[in-house]
Parts: C-alpha cells; structure tokens; sequence
C-alpha cells in the first residue's frame, strides 16, 4: 500500500481523446488499450490517491517543434479522408487520426508542462510513447512522434540542456534515437529485441551516437526469450549509464510489449521489470536534485500484461513497489 504523501506526487493523465488513439479492424493498437489500463488502475485504487488531469490536443506549432511541415499536413488530409495508410501499411489513417495523435502529443505535454512547473514530481500518461515516428513520417503504429516533441518543448521553454531517454519497450525506440543521434544534450538508453529478430531492425549496440554525441547513446539488444534475469543484468548497466550524464530530465517508455506473453514480440520480462525500472529512475532523478520522471506507455498488445506494468509503473513512480 502506497502512502498518501507520495502517490499524490504522481501525475496521471488519461482520458477519452488519448483514448481514442488507435486503429480499426483487429489492429494491434486498438482502442480499448486505455480501457485496459483504466480498470486496474481504478481497481488498485490509484484514481482516489493520485492526481488526474485531462489531456489538451497539442496545437499544429507545438507539432511543427519536431515535425516536418508537410508531414503534419499529410495526416490532417488522411484524417479528414479516413483513407489509405499513413506509412508502408502498419499504420492505417482513420477519420479523427490527427486529433487522436494530436491529443497524445499534448497529454505527453500537459504532464512534462506539470513536472517543469512543480505541480508533480513524477507523471505517467498511458497511451503515448509513439517513439516510431519520424520527423517527416509514420512508422510502426505511431503517428505523431510525443517524446520528440516534449523534447524539443523542454528545451526551447526550459532551457534544459540534458534530456535522458530511457526505453525498454520492445522494439527500438528508433523515431527518438535517429533525430537526435548527433545531438549530444540527448542521452539515449534503449534495452530491446535484438533487431534481427523484431521490427524496425536497428538498434545495435555498435550505435552509439554520432559527431559530437558519440557515447551519449547506448543501446543493448537483447535476444528473443530474454528475461528478467537478463533485464537485471543490463539494467544495472543503464542506470550507470544516465546516472553518469547527470540529466536534468528524465523520460521512460515502458512499453509493455517486453513482457512474456505479448502477441507480436518475443521477449519474457515480467510487470516487475517495468516497476523496478521506474523505482530506480525516481530514485535517481531524487538523487539528483530534481525529481523529475516523465513515464509514457508506449507498446504492449496483450491488455492484461499492459494494465499491470503501467500500474506497477505508478507504483514505482511513487517510490514503492
């Protein structure tokens, strides 16, 4: 059981417009992912104890932070359409994609907006983490890259200059790590699938950065069957890692596709990887001076594994668990 002090801390925003991203016709992302996540969040009691806010739709300049211009265009046509894809054919367009995605965007910055202004130490939004996106397109059920544009936000409306990205989703975070490759203010974490086995394919522990970033990216690919003894083992290794940067920020996709038993990856973590991973990064972020853990849910296509990791996420965000 959590204490009232710190799981009123903890920012959760959640709601119908968040809700509504994803896709028709037995997709993967459907959109009874949030539902999912909601009635155990509800049934462990987190609604009582820790904040809510609604999400607010990201405006087009806020989008134009990060994407390209005629990029964001093409989505509002497909939206306004319902037709086609928005990418080689993972992503399908649907009628209200843009505003879908632009209320993702913007629940990522309702909480980064939160944590910058004190109002809350830790926050967790649990559709989000579309860490696929390009700048200029879709990939990999993701249309609107959030992580990419609360950085850039962070950075132009708070000055920060050091970023952490902290992923353990199953796939390569691969939307994040080549837009900022070359820029040394990002540090990159990744622990996935080895990508000769699972989508997008990259991700290789020989991608370390690039230019003036090189050693501020680390990826750890991990084979298929991988478990929480392996996660034990590298996690260690990034935690190391960022607590070495000294970040002034810290961002987590926890993507639940990790854990054994999702439908479209192979690796075997529990829900307790994902609440250990957001237990050691509050600590460190405390440790630090700042406090500040922006958890973003990312992948995950088996609803019970994805309602229990993000729950124990707040759990850890709290510092329990």
């Amino acid at each position: 059981m959590l204490g009232f002090a710190a799981v009123a801390s903890v920012l959760v925003v959640m709601g119908e417009s968040i809700a509504r991203y994803g896709f028709p016709e037995g997709h993967p992302f459907g959109v009874d992912r949030h539902e999912a996540f909601a009635r155990q969040f509800e049934a462990r009691g987190f609604d009582g104890r820790v904040r809510v806010a609604p999400p607010v739709p990201a405006q087009a300049d806020e989008l134009l932070l990060f994407h390209a211009p005629l990029y964001v265009d093409f989505v509002r046509e497909r939206s306004a359409s319902g037709q086609g894809c928005l990418d080689g054919g993972d992503t399908p367009a649907f009628r209200g994609v843009y505003e879908a995605s632009a209320s993702v965007v913007g629940a990522t910055l309702v909480a980064a907006r939160a944590l910058m202004a004190g109002t809350a130490s830790r926050a967790f939004v649990p559709i989000a983490g579309l860490h696929h996106a390009a700048r200029d397109h879709a990939a990999g059920f993701c249309v609107f890259n959030d992580i990419g544009v609360a950085i850039e936000v962070l950075r132009r409306e708070h000055g920060l200059g050091r970023i952490a990205y902290v992923d353990i989703d199953a796939h390569h975070g691969d939307g994040v790590f080549y837009a900022f490759e070359a820029d040394p203010q990002v540090i990159v974490a990744d622990i996935h699938e080895d990508g000769r086995t699972l989508y997008p394919g990259t991700g290789a522990a020989s991608e370390v950065g690039k230019g003036a970033a090189v050693g501020t990216k680390l990826n750890i690919p991990v084979p298929a069957g991988a478990d929480d003894a392996t996660f034990d083992a590298v996690w260690s290794q990034v935690l190391a890692f960022v607590a070495a940067a000294r970040p002034e920020f810290i961002i987590l996709q926890c993507g639940a596709d990790s854990i054994a038993g999702d439908p479209i990856t192979h690796l075997c973590f529990t829900p307790a990887a994902h609440g250990r991973a957001a237990r050691d990064l509050a600590g460190l972020a405390d440790r630090l001076g700042h406090g500040r853990v922006l958890a973003l849910g990312g992948g995950g296509y088996n609803r019970a594994n994805l309602a229990a990791a993000w729950n124990n996420v707040i759990e850890g965000l709290a510092g329990e668990g």
